[in-house]
């Protein structure tokens, strides 16, 4: 009995700590909430100085959403102070929700000042952005003259196709260069007149036009590098084509390598001539497009080689097979309903689903189809024998619970009707026809596999 009581004051000396433990966590996180709350207070007004009402609206709406929320956390406190006595559960769960409550507050007021931590960086940084944005401006505009000359030697060599990725770079990239000049000159006047919203606006405009106007005089350099490349890459290609058309002609004989052939041989003869003004890229594209093309017909030729294909007549030998065999399971197993379990109907029920799967592999009824092409053949050849197989278990399966559900000669106190002691004859019945069911259908398999 001392034992017992010993842990009933150990339990409740431990649940003492944790709620003191508890107390004081909500107090610290109460104090440490209302001091966050003051200082972002001071942040939302550096940052509507530097960026303006619109930008920080998000962190002005999450502050006011913390000081409604955090009154419910003070009144809280105030309950678990105030001249009317608690019980431990009511104080354990006021400590708990200050303390949610508490941490909900500084993970949105994180979440909102972090948002703004950039812009504000960039706000700060203004002069400087604004004097890296001229300079880059004027580096870039250096670059000009060299990019039209690059575009008048291209458009000697490649066609307006090819060239419309970049013909227009150097125009567009002075019009960028001037609206960035200009957005700099506006963010820095709006910035001294106070309106900083709308600095900031312009120098996110200025800076994102010179970004793009680097891009496109990069573009037109890239442009003859990859076009070289591709004109190399194209001649080794064209080779490579000319050579995979000897081996094709060699290759077993198929509608699909004859296809690819023809193919790739009118993408060789839709090269231009020497001299004429070309798109390597486009060029480049469909030649590996019928060069691909070739390579998996030739795979498929080779695979289908190796692997025989059933003749036709086979195909339909063991469709009909297969029809056979699931028309005898359908009359048996119709015909036995209450004897037949569980086991022969799945069966008989997955050996109809393979044999609809075929029909709608063939496109019609297989019983029906007169021609079935080589690259179905030996899929409809395993389904066939798939379901014929599924049938013929469900057939045995059928006949084991019939033998099971049919009652035995002790059960009528000697032997049954057709037996010995009624006339001396042997029995003849179910089991005798159901026999020589199963003979036939063993027997049909084996000439299956023989003509196969």
């Amino acid at each position: 009995m001392a034992g017992f009581w010993g842990r009933r004051k150990r339990e409740q000396e431990e649940l003492n700590t944790q709620d003191a433990d508890l107390a004081r966590r909500a107090q610290q996180a109460l104090v440490a909430a209302d001091e966050r709350i003051r200082l972002t207070t001071d942040e939302l007004a550096f940052a509507d100085a530097e960026l303006g009402p619109g930008p920080t609206k998000e962190l002005r709406e999450a502050l006011e959403s913390v000081r409604t929320h955090l009154q419910e956390a003070f009144h809280l406190h105030q309950l678990n102070h105030d001249e009317i006595p608690d019980t431990r559960e009511e104080l354990r769960t006021r400590n708990a929700r200050i303390v949610q409550l508490c941490e909900w507050a500084e993970d949105l007021l994180d979440d909102r000042t972090e948002a703004l931590a950039a812009p504000i960086e960039r706000a700060r940084r203004a002069p400087e952005i604004i004097a890296k944005v001229r300079a880059d401006a004027a580096r870039l505009r250096l670059r000009l003259p060299d990019a039209r000359s690059t575009v008048e030697r291209l458009a000697v060599r490649y066609s307006p196709h090819a060239l419309s990725q970049i013909d227009a770079n150097p125009a567009e990239a002075e019009q960028l260069l001037g609206f960035a000049e200009h957005s700099a000159g506006v963010a820095e006047r709006r910035r001294e007149a106070g309106q900083r919203e709308q600095a900031n606006m312009a120098l996110e405009a200025s800076t994102e036009s010179v970004r793009r106007a680097e891009t496109l005089l990069d573009a037109v350099e890239t442009f003859e590098v990859e076009a070289l490349r591709a004109e190399s890459t194209l001649a080794a290609i064209v080779e490579d084509s000319r050579g995979d058309i000897v081996v094709a002609l060699k290759e077993p004989h198929s509608p699909a390598v004859q296809a690819a052939i023809e193919e790739l041989q009118a993408a060789l003869a839709a090269l231009p001539a020497a001299g004429v003004n070309t798109d390597p890229f486009e060029q480049l594209s469909r030649l590996r497009e019928a060069n691909a093309g070739l390579d998996a017909a030739i795979a498929a030729a080779r695979e289908r080689a190796a692997r025989p294909i059933p003749p036709l007549e086979h195909v339909r030998h063991a469709i009909d097979d297969a029809d056979r065999q699931l028309a005898v399971s359908r009359d048996v197993i119709a015909g036995h309903r209450g004897w037949i379990g569980a086991d022969a109907r799945t069966r008989f029920a997955e050996a109809e689903r393979v044999r609809l799967d075929l029909d709608r592999y063939l496109g019609a009824s297989a019983a029906a189809v007169t021609v079935i092409d080589e690259d179905h053949r030996e899929q409809a050849f395993a389904m066939a024998r798939r379901a014929a197989f599924l049938a013929s278990e469900a057939l045995q399966l059928a006949q084991r619970d019939i033998d099971a559900a049919r009652p035995q000669p002790d059960q009528w106190g000697g032997p049954g009707y057709g037996q010995q002691g009624w006339g001396g004859g042997r029995r003849s019945g179910g089991s005798d026809l159901m026999g020589g069911i199963l003979g036939g259908l063993v027997i049909g398999s084996i000439l299956d596999g023989f003509i196969d």
